[in-house]
């Protein structure tokens, strides 16, 4: 949340935000500063250093796949999303010149809440400090040509994430969704996961570090379709609330002086 101030985090009671003095990970205490939630700019509700994610994870996709898979993976398929590509609630998808056809993928992403390495099934189940939504924006002509999926699913802006942090629910029984221009595009449900939550921390922390604030998403459903300049896309995941990005095309580049 962004105030005048600068910005900090809070937690919502109703209409109201409570601004918290850190991270909610990290025993925050009430400042007694108290913001309407309508007045309030929403940012990025975590500064993750890493953002995993996961291919292939519901059968549906798998049969749908643009990646050509036939089957899907035998462990998780992970790949990465930098912080860089990170944008909140609101912020525009921007889509670079030449692309060609880039698509929305709704998803439910966990929030890591302690650090995590090697972590038990039910330690990578107490490190997860929540849930959001998270927008898994692609380039599908580059991820076809180049294989390794970074520079498809790396641009700038390709990461919404939000509104929120939503806790106490069951993120293997939630209710996804995707709307392009308010037409639904993706409707599914975390239960059907092929590797389930705690499973995907508990594995990715055996590759890798987690650290308070990181993300892992877990998989996008069926029903995955291109964007274009002049769309409004919006993802929700149940209980976290919706979280809906206008779609523009990049700025040409300046010409250099000569």
């Amino acid at each position: 949340m962004a105030l005048e101030r600068g910005a900090a985090y809070a937690r919502r009671d109703g209409e109201t935000l409570i601004v918290l003095d850190r991270a909610p990970w990290e025993d925050a205490r009430e400042t007694g500063e108290r913001v309407p939630a309508a007045s309030a700019r929403l940012l990025v509700p975590c500064a993750p250093t890493k953002i995993i994610c996961v291919g292939l994870n519901y059968a549906m996709h798998v049969a749908e796949s643009t990646t050509g898979a036939s089957q899907a993976p035998e462990e998780p398929m992970l790949f990465f999303k930098p912080p860089s590509a990170l944008v909140a609630h609101g912020e525009p998808i921007v889509i670079p010149e030449g692309v060609g056809r880039v698509d929305h993928e709704v998803e439910m992403a966990v929030v890591i809440g302690t650090r995590l390495t090697r972590g038990s099934l039910e330690e990578a189940r107490r490190s997860i400090f929540g849930v959001t939504a998270l927008n898994d924006v692609s380039a599908r002509v580059l991820q076809k040509k180049d294989g390794q999926w970074g520079r498809a699913k790396g641009f700038d802006t390709f990461c919404p994430l939000g509104p929120g942090i939503a806790r106490g629910l069951d993120p293997d029984a939630l209710q996804v969704s995707a709307r392009v221009n308010g037409a639904l595009r993706q409707e599914g449900t975390t239960r059907d996961l092929l590797v389930k939550s705690a499973e995907l921390v508990g594995f990715v922390s055996g590759v890798m570090t987690l650290e308070p604030g990181d993300v892992i998403s877990t998989g996008t459903p069926a029903g995955v379709g291109p964007i274009t300049p002049g769309d409004t896309v919006v993802i929700e995941v149940e209980g976290v609330g919706q979280l809906a990005n206008p779609v523009r095309a990049a700025s040409s580049s300046p010409a250099l002086a000569v």
